[in-house]
């Protein structure tokens, strides 16, 4: 985002790529991203790119109606780094997808910890590397006590 003196501001960017997101607005949400830019959830190790940058937001989307991102420390390291302190929050109303299967509704809260990493390059998205905390998630939805029992194959 344009600073009122015309330069790029990366806090700014990222917190407005939070807003998209947030907004489900999965278009814009993708066009925050530069070609070729990636996504990976580090929780699960999967890398997202193209028409699949969506995918992470859309199932947290389906899967907590009220989702919502709470931002408690965003640092810029350089002109192209965000590292970003936050926790992930919402009611679990919808099926969550996962690579080890799917998690039906509970009604559970959550909020859970988690870092980002934005490495940015001329305005867009290069590299976002998330780590959402998996095991506190599976344990507010009530899952970890016995996951395999929890998952739809």
């Amino acid at each position: 985002m344009p600073t009122s003196k015309g330069s790029f501001d990366p806090e700014a960017f990222v917190r407005e790529a939070y807003a998209i997101a947030e907004g489900m607005d999965l278009d814009g949400w993708k066009s925050c991203f530069a070609d070729g830019g990636i996504f990976t959830d580090q929780s699960v190790g999967v890398t997202y790119q193209g028409a699949d940058l969506d995918y992470p937001v859309r199932q947290y989307g389906t899967a907590f109606s009220d989702m919502h991102r709470e931002l408690y420390d965003v640092w810029t390291v350089g002109d192209d780094t965000v590292i970003v302190r936050l926790a992930l929050q919402g009611t679990h109303t919808g099926p969550l997808v996962t690579p080890f299967g799917t998690i039906p509704a509970t009604g559970q809260k959550m909020d859970a910890p988690c870092a980002d990493i934005f490495e940015l390059s001329d305005g867009k998205i290069r590299r976002f590397d998330c780590y959402p905390e998996g095991s506190v998630i599976l344990t507010q939805l009530g899952v970890i006590r016995n996951l395999e029992a929890a998952l739809e194959q």
